[in-house]
């Protein structure tokens, strides 16, 4: 490469125009791990390689035992399970009252047909005693006397 060389006679002030040639100008060799043999480097100019990004810090800070959406989770189903046995154990219950008003309501209407016997019965009163006699002759006569 040839250029311009700033010479000492020109004041320091004044811009330099024109190519001006670095010294250490060049593409350094570097050595990376081979990606097929680990156990061994290979050599490639510095220019080749792409920019790594750096790892970002990784966060040290110690974590719950069980993870806090699992906790919510487990609750829920938990909470689930004891509002199907609350509301099972209500059903139970008013199965049991409706049973109770039905053996009630049986007891009822037993006492009632019990009375309205005992108040339909003849032998309870004096009345009338009536006699039916009923006469089967040969050839399917029959008379009735009362």
């Amino acid at each position: 490469m040839s250029g311009q060389f700033v010479t000492p006679s020109r004041p320091v002030h004044q811009p330099v125009v024109g190519l001006v040639e670095l010294g250490d100008e060049h593409d350094p060799i570097v050595h990376i791990q081979d990606p097929y043999d680990p156990s061994r480097s290979v050599a490639v100019r510095r220019s080749a390689l792409q920019p790594i990004a750096p790892t970002p810090a990784r966060d040290l800070t110690p974590q719950p035992l069980l993870d806090p959406l699992a906790q919510r989770m487990l609750a829920g189903g938990v909470g689930a399970g004891v509002t199907g046995w609350g509301a099972g154990e209500l059903l139970t219950g008013a199965g049991r009252l409706v049973s109770a008003a039905a053996g009630a309501g049986s007891a009822v209407v037993a006492i009632a047909l019990l009375l309205l016997a005992w108040k339909m019965s003849p032998s309870s009163r004096p009345g009338k005693t009536v006699n039916v006699t009923n006469i089967n002759s040969w050839g399917g006569r029959s008379s009735t006397r009362m």
